[in-house]
């Protein structure tokens, strides 16, 4: 096998890990998407996909990045949360991402409990409720937020494909 084979298959590879990475919280998805497609690019010696096909991927990349804390936070606003319990939720986001799939999953979940909680300053019945009821809504902006990038990454794929082959 040459070495321009090898990198395609890197490229590939990259690429494939990345699809997976939109859906499972630890790997970032689309930033290994587009390393990818810069791979497979370079390898080619920048004939078939130009720079400025590379920077509409880039900023498409960026786009993703902005799209999975705006996403978490815009679900936890949507059910009613406090600015504390949309705090909580983007923090707890980030803290997540130190504890692999399950503090992904988790974190913007707790972070709005708890900014929720903190904003209602007690704990009573109705107040766990709502808190509940936000951390939920980060979910579903989670789940919002991976149909979208699923649509990036589409993007992205037939940009990509349209550049190589045109």
């Amino acid at each position: 096998m040459d070495l321009h084979a090898l990198w395609y298959v890197l490229a590939a590879l990259m690429v494939v890990v990345g699809l997976a990475g939109i859906l499972l919280p630890a790997i970032p998805g689309l930033p290994l998407v587009f390393a990818g497609m810069l791979l497979a690019a370079w390898t080619d010696g920048f004939e078939r996909v130009e720079w400025w096909w590379l920077l509409i991927l880039g900023v498409l990349t960026a786009l993703s990045m902005v799209i999975d804390f705006w996403a978490t936070a815009a679900g936890a606003k949507r059910v009613g949360a406090s600015r504390k319990a949309v705090a909580g939720a983007v923090i707890g986001t980030v803290v997540g991402l130190f504890f692999g799939p399950v503090g992904l999953f988790a974190g913007p979940f707790v972070g709005a409990l708890l900014g929720e909680l903190w904003h209602g300053r007690g704990i009573d019945g109705a107040r766990v409720g709502q808190a509940t009821k936000v951390g939920f809504g980060t979910w579903m902006g989670i789940v919002f937020g991976i149909v979208l990038k699923l649509g990036l990454a589409c993007t992205m794929f037939v940009l990509f494909a349209w550049a190589w082959y045109a």
